[in-house]
């Protein structure tokens, strides 16, 4: 299995969602009411766009379509430069980002069905829609981080953006928290493994008589992301893969040829080879997951009282406990302090905490733990139990260089950003053949220079 799951895009413009994802039973009379280069625009990814905003409820101080159209606008400045310098996106990355999308709006709308419904398209149009639609956000987010990959920021700018500010313009820092976990995974049945095992030997067996691996991919496999896919996981190099995982895909050498049964975080794997290229290969796999006995489950929770107890009457603490029980490879290291991964840093406001954490720290002291609670790991998707400790609460203020360095070094990268890309749009304006219909020209733009 990859090590990570793709996260969502962001992109510091608004982004455009072409009408191919948008309800299909609009029928509107088009136009092309702008060219950018040799892209047109169309009156309806206006419509479609502003249409899906009213559903979405977003908001916008001024006229909503002229801000929709400017952001295309913008959108197919981007597109021109990548052609210019050769910013693609690998197709693999584009599959998985539109197989996530659309099991996404299959949980949100309530199933395949649903969903075909509300598109009135059937699931394969969905996704081909959705390609070209990915792979353009795909593109934009890669061009934009070439226009600012050179920004570096010293601790001395920051010193200086800060003393800079005036009193009204300093941030107010919601409360933060800073959390320490111990985590525990159930134990898997004896049994059981057996179990799943003796299944991907039956399947190691169909294929070696000939029936399509991917197909029992499509039919077995208890990866979300590539069952769908017929287990293809694209193209990666061994770093993409955990090592365990790695080891045995890239010591199969004839396509076509099954692994033998390889143990991961994830679960049980049989390994098909598609094909290879230098050090990058192409695989599928078949991927089951255990599932855990109530037994097991209790034992692992039980297990967690107990150390509760244990640094009740102070034979070990948190940390040392943390370091020694925690089956969280990422947080264990640290003594359980756990790490936000949208800063790097181990403050936490609430809205970004899991909500079963969000809601055992509620009415917790600073040295307060909670009780063991269950919690899904979104990542492997596995149960898992858990008990936090509140380490430290920050109370609403005043951002500060001392408490909020690293916060204040994010609001400093992303402003240098955006006046990095505002120089470079500004300046793409003026060189790129840009003609806009004689009604969009009244709007209001944030940029200058796109009527002539």
């Amino acid at each position: 299995m990859r090590k990570t799951v793709f996260a969502k895009i962001y992109i510091m413009m608004t982004l455009v969602v072409s009408a191919t994802t948008m309800h299909a039973q609009k029928v509107l009379i088009d136009e092309v009411i702008a060219t950018v280069g040799d892209d047109a625009i169309l009156r309806s990814d206006v419509e479609y766009q502003y249409e899906q905003s009213l559903i979405d409820g977003t908001t916008f101080n001024g006229d909503m379509k002229c801000h929709i159209f400017e952001q295309l606008l913008i959108q197919k400045l981007m597109i021109n430069q990548a052609k210019i310098d050769s910013v693609v996106v690998d197709e693999n990355e584009v599959v998985n980002q539109v197989d996530s999308r659309i099991n996404y709006f299959m949980q949100q709308v309530g199933g395949q069905e649903k969903l075909e419904e509300y598109f009135n398209k059937p699931l394969a149009q969905i996704k081909r829609d959705q390609m070209e639609v990915v792979r353009t956000q795909m593109i934009t987010q890669r061009m934009q981080g070439e226009i600012t990959k050179d920004i570096k920021i010293t601790p001395s700018e920051i010193r200086d953006y800060y003393n800079r500010m005036s009193e009204d313009s300093i941030p107010f820092i919601p409360a933060q928290y800073e959390i320490m976990q111990i985590v525990l995974y159930p134990a898997v049945e004896q049994e059981e493994i057996d179990r799943i095992k003796g299944r991907l030997r039956e399947f190691q067996k169909q294929v070696a008589e000939g029936r399509d691996f991917a197909t029992l991919a499509v039919l077995y496999s208890d990866d979300p992301g590539s069952a769908t896919r017929g287990g293809d996981l694209g193209w990666y190099t061994k770093s993409g893969f955990v090592p365990e995982f790695s080891a045995v895909a890239f010591n199969l050498q004839e396509k076509g040829k099954v692994s033998k049964i390889v143990e991961t975080e994830f679960g049980y794997h049989i390994i098909q080879l598609i094909d290879r290229k230098g050090e990058r290969i192409n695989c599928r796999h078949i991927l089951l997951k255990p599932k855990l006995s109530a037994e097991n489950k209790k034992k692992a929770s039980a297990f967690l009282d107990t150390v509760s107890v244990m640094i009740n009457q102070d034979k070990i603490s948190f940390e040392q406990a943390a370091i020694r029980f925690s089956m969280d490879k990422d947080s264990r290291s640290n003594g359980g302090l756990m790490v936000n991964p949208n800063t790097g840093s181990s403050k936490f406001q609430i809205n970004e905490l899991p909500a079963e954490v969000a809601k055992a720290i509620q009415g917790l002291k600073e040295g307060e733990y909670s009780k063991p609670f269950m919690m899904i790991d979104e990542q492997k998707g596995k149960e898992t139990y858990r008990m936090v400790m509140l380490k430290r609460r920050y109370e609403p203020h005043k951002a500060s260089m001392r408490e909020d360095y690293s916060m204040l070094q994010t609001m400093m990268e992303d402003r240098k950003r955006k006046d990095v890309v505002d120089e470079w749009i500004t300046k793409r304006i003026q060189e790129l053949y840009v003609n806009i219909s004689p009604e969009w020209q009244n709007c209001e733009f944030q940029y200058e220079g796109w009527v002539h």
